[in-house]
């Protein structure tokens, strides 16, 4: 079967079509997950007849990325994949930068309905038929940006493959972003802001560009990255959810409250981290997904996210996407350093400096000072034309405000940040250097 083939799955119209698919898919996946050496043992007491009884649901386990951590990956392609060689259209490199990664084999049943998530993202960001992209996203194993290029053509938008800056220099990015005048950029959005301090260090005033609307996902998006993104490109950002388990799975409308998610592909549960058990609407819980249809090689059950979610139910009139719940980031599983006894959370303390108008790019690195002492040394690059010492004077304060400790600053070139990140998808801003 051609991945090429007409999209499987029609946008649903009311919450009752969506159950109806849920109940009947809740029945295939577990039976097509049965056939799984990994999986067999598991669902031995689970009664297929009964899986719309959150009892009888519950009692599959939850599986987590120790799981999979502890297969060899001989074990992950005999024992928890099931496929024939000849079913495969592709394999997605797992995400995340630490471990072995796993390569995720795809059937080509599995593609045609993960092309369905990536097509709706344009549909809910409002992304018509003639827009421009420019994806920034790395291309190939990593699905992605391969996957968001095919999207685009089928929605019969036309796509610019430029990859990430270690495929394609950041240069050569922005040359092409003034010269082909791109309508949508696509890319992660600590590369988006690294392309603006880029372009600002060449004098370039992204802003006044081509480019009205920014999509990303993979990262968190707080509103001060948001804000600061949006004023660097002088576009709207919509934030898309995903994962390399399941695929596309939600999308930002046009109010951008969170994640409209696909509940006709994926069954989303949100519960209690300690019990296991569903925790009400507008209530933190951790984000548990089901593959309804894209489960044919890799059977991704009851997969622990990681993400610490809350859900709720959109008000009605939002337009066609309002059938879907919506799911808010509560906060990732997100870094920290300690030191001399205060938690300093990664996410955080980026808000905090975006949120500085003069302050161009940093990047954040712990050391030991020689007599022992851990050292917090925040590098900062300034936007042009801003005073120096007097910057250096309020970022000094108001991190001593906020954080109670204080830093040791040292102010960078414009332009220097941005060329160190140059080989990096992700620009590597926090980094734990003691001894």
């Amino acid at each position: 079967m051609s991945a090429q083939s007409p999209l499987p799955l029609d946008l649903p119209e009311t919450p009752e079509q969506i159950e109806a698919i849920q109940r009947d898919r809740k029945v295939a996946v577990v039976e097509r997950a049965r056939r799984s050496a990994f999986w067999r043992p598991k669902l031995e007491h689970i009664n297929a007849a009964k899986l719309d009884d959150p009892e009888e649901w519950a009692k599959i386990p939850i599986l987590d990325k120790e799981h999979l951590r502890a297969m060899s990956a001989e074990d992950f392609y005999t024992g928890f994949c099931d496929f024939e060689p000849t079913d495969i259209c592709e394999y997605w490199r797992s995400g995340g930068s630490t471990g072995r990664p796993l390569f995720y084999p795809k059937t080509w049943e599995d593609i045609r309905y993960n092309m369905v998530g990536f097509t709706r993202t344009f549909e809910c960001a409002g992304i018509a038929a003639g827009e421009r992209a420019h994806i920034s996203f790395p291309l190939g194993i990593h699905p992605a940006g391969q996957m968001w290029a095919r999207a685009a053509h089928i929605k019969d938008i036309g796509v610019a493959w430029a990859g990430a800056g270690a495929s394609l220099p950041s240069t050569q990015q922005l040359e092409l972003i003034r010269m082909l005048k791109p309508t949508l950029w696509m890319g992660m959005s600590s590369y988006g802001l690294h392309l603006a301090n880029m372009a600002d260090s060449q004098n370039v005033d992204l802003a006044a560009g081509s480019v009205h609307t920014v999509m990303c996902t993979a990262e968190a998006v707080s509103v001060a990255k948001r804000a600061k993104m949006e004023r660097e490109w002088g576009a709207t950002l919509y934030d898309c959810f995903g994962m390399t388990e399941i695929s596309m799975l939600g999308a930002e409308g046009p109010e951008r409250d969170g994640f409209h998610v696909w509940s006709d592909l994926a069954l989303f549960e949100v519960l209690d981290p300690e019990t296991w058990k569903p925790v009400a609407d507008d209530e933190p819980g951790r984000l548990v997904v089901t593959s309804l249809w894209s489960n044919n090689a890799a059977p991704f059950l009851r997969w622990d996210s990681g993400d610490i979610v809350v859900r709720k139910i959109p008000s009605a009139g939002q337009g066609p996407f309002s059938v879907f719940p919506v799911i808010r980031h509560a906060h990732r599983t997100a870094g920290f350093f300690k030191i001399r006894g205060v938690n300093i959370n990664h996410q955080e303390f980026e808000d905090f400096m975006f949120e500085i108008p003069v302050v161009n790019d940093f990047k954040v690195e712990m050391t030991t000072a020689p007599g022992g002492l851990d050292e917090f040394c925040v590098s900062v690059e300034l936007r042009a034309g801003s005073e120096a010492s007097s910057a250096v004077e309020e970022l000094m304060l108001r991190t001593k405000q906020v954080f109670e400790i204080s830093p040791t600053i040292d102010m960078l070139e414009t332009g220097s940040i941005a060329a160190a990140f140059e080989s990096s998808v992700k620009a590597p801003r926090f980094v734990d250097n003691r001894e």
